[in-house]
């Protein structure tokens, strides 16, 4: 009786605990065959002429990707690397090494659904089954109290749903032990410059220096919680309702939305402080990778045929003096300063520069998504596009995320952040 090997092909699940295609591949075939392909289509050049992934974000992938490679090995496998269209990749890998099945987790994005989509095809003329499993959100699809056709548009009703009548599953364990065939060639890590991208220069004022990969993931997730102990023990609370620096781990699936949720909830019982912010941004992504579900490219598509704010003659030179910050407003143009330089900005500063672009600017805001998916170290496709959808009232959110310090009437002109990244116009 022939062995069977399930080739699993991770994407934006870049780690081996709680991860359902790698334990369910383990436990069903005699060999798995871990595969990454690095696809030139995310390098490529946007609109705007930026590379579509850019090198901070790109050198946090190769972090990434070099960890878990790390971790297969300490169990006793490997990690197979290819450059090129998964379409063509993983059949060519499949054929070679008598692959019986395919496991991937399922994305919701238009680019993502149709690459799988074209793997899948693929994989059919050879008479190989791509199997999709649900991996990238806190609740299952299936322990929903409602399908996927009748999930609420309206995020304030999503929420008293799925918080009173549904549960978060409990994490799946990493496997204790890996079994390979045979990999006579492993392929190697590409280089940013195979990519087509330089090496990123690190702001010396930016506050983190975020490290790819599950096993940095874990010591931030770590640090969040010993920070918010000392916070607690010293009686400054503030600390304790800051959003954490989590995402570029999370949009990546370096860490899963579970392992987050049970860490917030095992510490919130010790009293080690209060994580409604973190909770609250967990749930979030679940609405808007369930509304990418529900709708596709729909749910970011005008629905009256015109644009909240229609975009002005010169929009071109405007979006290029906001992604520059040159607008004239200091406290955006600090924002998009730092953007720039370090890959991440809070969402409340996402916020606050996307309402400036689209409503006192007035320029398409799917430049400015764009433009947010090339330079943000935790792009997450589903947030991000409906995010911005929901700043340009496209979609049917019907709820701020957060609320705006300042009123963009009366925006700061001075102050610490200002004056740490705007030197040179302050100068």
């Amino acid at each position: 009786m022939s062995e069977k090997t399930i080739l699993v092909w991770f994407r934006n699940d870049l780690r081996i605990h709680d991860n359902e295609i790698l334990s369910e591949a383990v436990r069903k075939a005699d060999k798995i065959l871990p595969v990454y392909c690095f696809d030139p289509f995310y390098f490529r050049k946007n609109s705007s002429g930026n590379s579509k992934t850019g090198a901070l974000r790109a050198r946090f992938l190769l972090e990434s990707v070099s960890n878990l490679q790390k971790n297969l090995r300490r169990l006793g496998g490997e990690l197979v690397i290819r450059i090129g269209d998964p379409a063509e990749v993983i059949p060519i890998i499949a054929s070679e090494y008598q692959v019986s099945e395919v496991y991937h987790h399922r994305e919701v994005a238009h680019d993502e659904t149709e690459i799988s989509e074209q793997v899948e095809t693929a994989l059919w003329k050879i008479k190989i089954n791509l199997k999709h499993f649900i991996g990238h959100t806190l609740y299952h699809k299936e322990d929903l109290p409602f399908p996927i056709k009748d999930i609420p548009d309206s995020f304030a009703v999503f929420k008293k749903k799925v918080e009173r009548d549904a549960t978060v599953r409990q994490c799946i364990a990493a496997p204790s032990k890996i079994t390979i065939p045979l990999v006579a060639d492993a392929g190697q890590l590409p280089t940013l410059q195979q990519l087509g991208l330089s090496d990123p220069v690190d702001d010396p004022r930016s506050v983190t220096r975020f490290t790819g990969g599950e096993d940095a993931a874990f010591e931030q997730l770590e640090r969040l919680f010993i920070n918010n102990s000392g916070a607690v023990a010293s009686g400054n609370a503030r600390q304790l309702t800051t959003p954490s620096m989590l995402s570029p781990w999370i949009a990546l699936g370096c860490l899963s939305l579970r392992e987050v949720y049970w860490e917030v909830i095992k510490n919130q019982q010790q009293g080690n402080g209060n994580y409604a912010n973190l909770l609250l941004d967990l749930l979030w992504r679940d609405y808007f990778r369930f509304m990418f579900k529900k709708h596709g490219q729909k749910f970011i598509a005008i629905k009256d045929g015109s644009a909240k704010h229609p975009p002005v003659v010169n929009q071109d030179e405007l979006f290029g003096a906001w992604t520059a910050g040159e607008t004239g407003v200091p406290l955006v143009d600090a924002i998009m300063h730092e953007l720039n330089a370090t890959g991440y900005i809070s969402n409340q500063k996402r916020q606050f520069v996307a309402a400036f672009l689209i409503n006192d600017l007035k320029v398409d805001w799917e430049k400015g998504a764009a433009y947010f998916a090339a330079k943000l170290i935790d792009y997450s496709p589903a947030s991000n596009w409906g995010n911005w959808a929901f700043m340009a009232g496209v979609n049917d959110a019907h709820e701020s995320r957060y609320n705006i310090v300042k009123p963009r009437t009366e925006p700061e002109t001075s102050g610490e952040y200002i004056d740490t990244w705007l030197p040179a116009l302050l100068a």
